[in-house]
């Protein structure tokens, strides 16, 4: 991965990026009243031909004052073209209108995190979440992730779904090759992996650790989807060892939940999964490393996240490099069996046994 090795801009290019950058904020939300309030869409439609803004007027409920600054803010933004006055939608206009991947990062970052973010700085100074006050009045995001006010807590879950359900098909057949009896699911969340495994092997039963407000709607999907006999509950908070931890697993499983730990706590956890594993058994993380994205842009992706646990989640965790996250899993006395960077759209699955 050589992205950030060199500079590869001219000073005018470095200078026309830190001008866009100090008008973030304000593109940001021009880029969603421009697809929220129906003008891409508008604009789209009138296909290669193009729209006029008297054109434009009647399909969207906006003054000609208001359409015009949404157009020139567009067209400033690369979102618009325009030719004669007649307006037609960009590649960039059309990823966001169209591309889901876009549109789920843009509403999370909105409806989570914009408000948050104006208490980075005092985040990163104080070590804590001084953003989560935005929200709700928990000491980390996860102790409301199932009541969060809405539309947070819908863009938090599609955020959040989008990328791990991607990896499932492709790691299902892999941590079910020397067919499991007992899976432990560790931040199970919804219940998604714990169903997708109780569909997959009719032979495995499933033990779901996670904090009681999250076990209660594990609880109602798994009642739902009919497999009650199938999952197991274990309510803890995983952060307090004094707490007991369920043991005696053939396979523990953890899906973009380590990220959510500083490399103590990870270290901590990893160290009772070690414990609580059966002979031969394995523990199967799959989490996305900014370092072994094959884009620029999922690196980068990745690495604004980890400012989300920074100023909302947590204040101690982020998307980590592989070699600050290995070491905690040597630390915690396992070691990486097998490793693959090409699982769904940006993730790695890891499978550590003891060492």
């Amino acid at each position: 991965m050589n992205f950030f090795t060199k500079e590869t801009k001219t000073a005018l290019q470095a200078k026309e990026q830190a001008l866009w950058l100090a008008f973030a904020p304000i593109a940001f939300q021009a880029s969603k009243a421009l697809r929220d309030m129906g003008v891409l869409k508008a604009v789209s439609d009138a296909g290669m031909q193009g729209a006029t803004i008297d054109e434009i007027l009647p399909k969207v409920n906006l003054s000609r004052y208001s359409l015009r600054v949404l157009l020139e803010a567009g067209l400033g933004m690369d979102m618009l073209l325009v030719n004669e006055k007649r307006y037609t939608l960009s590649k960039t206009g059309y990823f966001i209108l169209n591309d889901e991947l876009t549109r789920i990062n843009m509403d999370f970052s909105h409806d989570v995190c914009y408000k948050a973010m104006y208490h980075l700085q005092d985040s990163l100074t104080e070590n804590r979440p001084a953003g989560l006050q935005e929200l709700g009045p928990w000491e980390t995001i996860y102790q409301g992730l199932s009541i969060l006010p809405e539309p947070a807590r819908t863009s938090w879950f599609n955020f959040d779904h989008y990328y791990s359900d991607l990896a499932f098909p492709g790691v299902l057949p892999i941590v079910f090759e020397h067919k499991p009896k007992k899976l432990l699911d560790i931040g199970g969340n919804t219940g998604k992996w714990s169903m997708a495994c109780a569909g997959y092997d009719k032979d495995v039963h499933v033990t779901i650790m996670d904090l009681p407000v999250q076990i209660n709607v594990a609880r109602q999907n798994i009642n739902e989807a009919g497999l009650q006999d199938r999952v197991s509950f274990f309510e803890t908070n995983i952060l307090d060892e004094s707490l007991p931890f369920a043991q005696g697993f053939d396979v523990i499983w953890m899906s973009q939940f380590l990220d959510c730990f500083s490399e103590e706590q990870i270290i901590s956890i990893l160290r009772r999964c070690r414990e609580a594993l059966n002979d031969g058994g394995s523990v199967f993380i799959l989490e996305p490393f900014w370092d072994k994205q094959q884009f620029k842009s999922a690196a980068f992706c990745l690495q604004q996240t980890s400012l989300y646990f920074t100023a909302i989640a947590n204040g101690n965790s982020q998307m980590y490099h592989t070699d600050e996250f290995y070491d905690c899993i040597r630390a915690a006395g396992l070691k990486v069996e097998m490793e693959n960077h090409k699982v769904g759209l940006s993730y790695t699955l890891l499978r550590c046994v003891k060492a």
